[in-house]
């Protein structure tokens, strides 16, 4: 038995006793009930029978009267498939401009018919439109869903050889007394986890050029490979004027081509970026407790120590690495014509 069915049989009972005693208000304080409650039910018992008695629920019955129509129902959904990320007002805006007139609450009535009121849903909803009908996303859509689903947030930077792919960035150290502002210009092979550094006082253009032209080119050129892309940010000290800027005119120079990362986003420079927290963990934060630095020269003196460590004693535990330590993975993987025979690879590490 139903709960509708109780109440209606409820109802009957208070009908049958108050004509049985005569009096309304005793059988509606044996019952429960009020008077206007019993003369409203005795007045639908009496107009719809035994309908009258199932509790009936305010508002219209089957679809809205102001439910929108088919046609501007299609033009919401096919434009969730466009704009999937785009709220219900911007929808409304976008659809009366193209002559469709439809509210934002009617935007989201649709939403909530078909579950696709949160961005996530309407995102899902795009991702199986394309697993079933082939379509050519446009740029905004790639971009979305390489944001949101997780098969393209486990995508890795592919190095395929010593060189292939070289990251660049600038990390701020902290400051030193007396000579202010401390940074270092980083750099790592991104196949091998080989990696340099330098402190300066700046980041500017020079400084990032320094150490590409002092430190990274020369440790490539002692072992006969070459650079073959350099990976970078947005930073100044990497980007500006292909005729004017003296990192993009040292880089064009060299025959090294220059890729960038996307703006604000630093995952797309994920080596660099985890090198910079090793160093901090490792070396700035304990020997900035060890020792009371005066000079940039002491503080460079301690980094190339470490540096030392890290690319020839240290197992690497990164992707693909499994414990070789950087100089080994650096050796093994030049280019087959440059690779060095079992002796040198002995000395270089």
């Amino acid at each position: 038995m139903t709960t509708e069915t109780k109440v209606a049989r409820r109802k009957l009972s208070l009908l049958e006793l108050a004509s049985e005693m005569g009096n309304v208000s005793k059988a509606c304080k044996i019952m429960g009930y009020s008077r206007q409650q019993f003369y409203e039910i005795r007045r639908n018992y009496q107009t719809y029978g035994s309908d009258g008695l199932i509790d009936r629920l305010p508002g219209a019955k089957g679809p809205h009267p102001n439910r929108v129509s088919e046609e501007v129902e299609k033009a919401v959904l096919a434009y969730c498939i466009e704009h999937p990320t785009h709220g219900p007002l911007r929808v409304a805006q976008q659809l009366s401009l193209q002559g469709i007139n439809v509210s934002s609450g009617g935007v989201r009535g649709v939403w909530s018919r078909h579950n696709l009121l949160t961005r996530h849903e309407r995102l899902i909803r795009l991702e199986s439109e394309v697993r079933e009908r082939r379509i050519k996303l446009d740029d905004e859509q790639v971009r979305l869903l390489e944001r949101f689903s997780p098969e393209f947030r486990d995508r890795h930077i592919e190095a395929a050889f010593t060189g292939d792919l070289v990251a660049v960035d600038t990390f701020f150290v902290g400051a030193l007394k007396g000579v202010g502002k401390v940074y270092m210009q980083s750099s790592i092979d991104c196949h091998s986890r080989h990696a340099w550094g330098r402190l300066y006082t700046n980041k500017l253009p020079v400084t990032a050029v320094h150490l590409l032209n002092n430190d990274v080119l020369p440790f490539f050129d002692q072992h006969g490979a070459t650079v073959r892309t350099i990976l970078s940010d947005n930073g100044r000290e990497f980007c500006g004027r292909q005729d004017r800027h003296p990192y993009e005119l040292f880089l064009q120079l060299e025959g090294i081509e220059h890729r960038t990362t996307k703006v604000r986003r630093p995952q797309s420079n994920g080596f660099v970026e985890r090198f910079h927290r090793t160093i901090l963990d490792e070396h700035f934060r304990v020997m900035g407790r060890k020792k009371w630095y005066e000079s940039l020269d002491e503080m460079q003196a301690d980094l190339e120590a470490y540096l030392l460590h890290y690319n020839t004693e240290r197992p690497h535990q990164g992707r693909n690495m499994n414990g070789m330590r950087p100089i080994e993975a650096f050796v093994n993987g030049l280019p087959a014509e440059t690779q060095p025979a079992e002796k040198e690879v002995e000395e270089a590490a």
